[in-house]
């Protein structure tokens, strides 16, 4: 069994790739931005900051130089700056501008092309991605001056992540927090990636999501709380990033991922079987909620009340999807990565899961009712591999996708035996 490579070194000792010109504006919320930057650069994102003179009464250039170790920019008049690199060169260098926090006054001299300061400059000299991240009191964010510039920004193309819901510096709460940190490197991501290489492009892979349904009787089944949110996310980035992309899905409320192939199952027998026929493949994710067991047998009828009592359910075991896979000798995936959903002792069941369905990795999360987590928006991932364990921040369920897909993509670059899956004439 070939294994695929296990922890490697952080994204920010590799060469990074691709550059982020982050714009920070004049709200509370600028705080973060170190953390931010911090985050970004982890991610192999080169970070060159525009502080505007709002931004710098809430974080200063030397805080973002220090974590971005670049020159922190900010005087559309700076003679020295102007030679040196020009706003133009510096919107064009870049290959995504991201405002964050993104004030409403920014946002009004985005929508009216106005250009009084070094930041409104740059995003008006830019022909590269533009994403915002607002934040404001939620009164101006709901106000119809600021929702028709949102608007108008849309309709030109400017993405935006959040604003989310919650309490405010000002002592309100509601819709105008900037969204966490984790969310906003998730959609830089995705920005940065649809315009760059595609790493998987050539490859294959295989994505089970949502719950599976074990019929009792024509309107009765067995089956669990899987929204499918993540499983969905992760065939969506892996969509993005090149690859062919099969999503084996249980019954959810999600819309199709754009660019995926849907197989949509019920059982897990039915699971199994679309998996089987989805082979070859480079990689095999496996984050549906799969029903360990099943009714031994299947009601014709509906099963009514009587005089009989309440009925005895008789279990059988369903198929271990994981486990078959893993343990293919001809067709295996070269990497095998599973889900263990636990409630206690995360890490050490999920290790102990590894070993017993012998797969690559296993991305392991607390679902405990406190957690909030099964069905919710984010997980705390444990990255269990052979060779160790990586804790993960709390992230949302696309971010956890995003760095899943990396991992993925250069799991594969690294492995000797990376040559494509063959297609048998798919």
């Amino acid at each position: 069994m070939a294994h695929a490579p296990a922890l490697h070194e952080p994204a920010s000792d590799r060469a990074p790739a691709r550059r982020v010109l982050l714009i920070v504006s004049g709200g509370i919320a600028a705080y973060k931005t170190p953390e931010l930057v911090r985050r970004l650069r982890d991610r192999g994102l080169a970070v060159r900051c525009v502080l505007t003179d709002g931004g710098s009464r809430f974080v200063t250039p030397l805080a973002l130089g220090s974590v971005s170790e670049d020159k922190v920019y900010g005087d559309l008049w700076s003679l020295t700056d102007e030679s040196e690199m020009g706003h133009i060169e510096l919107s064009r260098s870049a290959d995504l501008l991201l405002v964050a926090p993104a004030t409403a006054d920014l946002l009004a001299k985005m929508a009216h092309g106005l250009a009084d300061d070094l930041a409104s400059t740059a995003l008006l000299a830019t022909d590269k991605p533009v994403l915002v991240a607002p934040a404001m009191n939620v009164r101006m964010w709901h106000h119809a001056a600021t929702q028709a510039n949102v608007a108008t920004l849309r309709a030109r193309g400017i993405d935006f992540v959040g604003p989310i819901e919650g309490a405010m510096a000002c002592g309100e709460y509601g819709l105008g927090r900037m969204s966490d940190v984790a969310d906003i490197v998730a959609a830089a991501e995705r920005a940065v990636s649809a315009r760059g290489p595609s790493p998987l492009a050539g490859r294959r892979a295989v994505v089970t999501s949502g719950p599976t349904v074990e019929p009792l009787d024509p309107v009765r089944f067995l089956t669990n709380r899987s929204s499918g949110k993540q499983g969905h996310a992760i065939a969506a980035a892996l969509a993005r990033m090149g690859a062919e992309t099969i999503l084996v899905s249980g019954p959810t409320a999600l819309p199709d991922p754009p660019g995926v192939q849907v197989r949509r199952v019920e059982t897990a027998r039915d699971m199994l079987a679309a998996c089987e026929a989805a082979l070859p493949a480079d990689v095999a994710v496996f984050a549906a909620a799969v029903a360990d067991w099943r009714p031994a047998q299947e009601a014709r009828e509906k099963l009514k009340k009587g005089s009989g009592g309440v009925p005895t359910l008789a279990l059988t075991e369903n198929p271990d999807i994981l486990k078959t896979v893993a343990s293919l000798r001809t067709g295996r995936p070269t990497l095998v990565v599973g889900f263990a959903a636990e409630t206690e002792k995360v890490v050490e069941h999920a290790q102990a899961k590894r070993r017993r369905k012998g797969c690559d990795w296993i991305l392991a999360n607390d679902v405990s009712p406190e957690t909030g987590t099964f069905g919710g928006d984010s997980n705390v991932i444990h990255f269990v591999t052979e060779t160790g364990v990586e804790s993960w921040e709390r992230l949302a369920k696309e971010a956890v996708a995003d760095r899943l897909a990396h991992r993925i993509a250069e799991a594969l670059e690294q492995d000797p035996q990376k040559a494509p899956a063959a297609r048998s004439g798919r």
